[in-house]
């Protein structure tokens, strides 16, 4: 009887010749998925969480945002903060940073145009006509600092125009940010405050309450600029997140909080980091 012999390959080595194979297998994503960590002010804490959101959800990748005041941002980015990139409520802190060489200019584009309002959590205290800061008839008006937030100095330059910031002074209450400042009046410790459109904004209504959205002219528009930090330009998934939030998917979200799209960004800059 012809008997043959079969011989079975070891476990282990079977397990070692399937490696490679079992390598190209695995989803790319989670060969390389990264981590961002971006700098965002205050007022732009909803949507931002929103589009970074909808980004990991699409590219495996993670977004760490943390939220602040645009000065004191800044001031961290100065010391060296490890952000790699960083959205302002102003256009002259990103512009700042282009100067100083710690940020990429051609990364730099106007996220956004923001908008102030006049807020009080109770119904019909605010009038569409903002009448209620004449009438005097409050005991604390909150604001965000002018010196280190741009919402607070739009809302210094509002009562100036309407000549009643000395008025009023004596019962001005000053947040750090303007998270802080819609802090003070949503939990009741001021009647009525000057807060970003967006923290009241929810499908184009204000979502409670009762608000004045502030006339553009009595204030300088708020046009607020992102850009990439020098220690980051060169992150590909950060030029992926840069294309993502200036296109339309990112941008019907920002016009839903009640934002205004400046301009379209030139192709040069949407790429941005590619300029090595």
């Amino acid at each position: 009887m012809n008997m043959r012999c079969i011989l079975q390959p070891k476990p282990l080595a079977m397990m070692w010749r399937l490696l490679p194979l079992l390598a190209l297998l695995l989803p790319t994503s989670f060969v390389r998925a990264e981590e961002l960590t971006i700098a965002v002010a205050s007022n732009f804490t909803a949507p931002m969480r929103e589009i970074a959101a909808r980004f990991e959800a699409q590219s495996d990748h993670r977004v760490a945002l943390v939220f602040g005041s645009s000065g004191k941002i800044f001031a961290q980015i100065s010391h060296g903060a490890p952000y790699q990139a960083f959205f302002s409520a102003d256009q002259s802190k990103p512009a700042r940073l282009v100067e100083l060489g710690l940020a990429n200019g051609d990364s730099r584009f106007t996220y956004a145009e923001g908008k102030l309002a006049l807020w009080s959590r109770q119904p019909d205290y605010v009038d569409d006509q903002g009448k209620v800061l004449k009438q005097g008839k409050f005991n604390r008006l909150a604001l965000a600092n002018p010196k280190l937030a741009p919402y607070g100095a739009a809302a210094l330059e509002v009562l100036q125009n309407l000549q009643l910031a000395e008025q009023n002074r004596s019962r001005w209450v000053f947040g750090e940010n303007i998270a802080q400042t819609y802090q003070f009046v949503a939990s009741g410790n001021a009647e009525l405050g000057f807060v970003a459109l967006s923290q009241i904004l929810r499908d184009g209504r204000v979502s409670q309450g009762s608000a004045w959205v502030v006339p553009e002219e009595l204030y300088n528009p708020i046009r607020q600029d992102a850009v990439i930090l020098k220690s980051a330009e060169k992150q590909s998934v950060l030029r992926e997140f840069w294309r993502f939030i200036q296109g339309p998917e990112a941008r019907k979200i920002i016009e839903s909080y009640g934002y205004g799209i400046v301009a379209q960004l030139p192709e040069k800059s949407s790429q941005s980091g590619d300029a090595e």
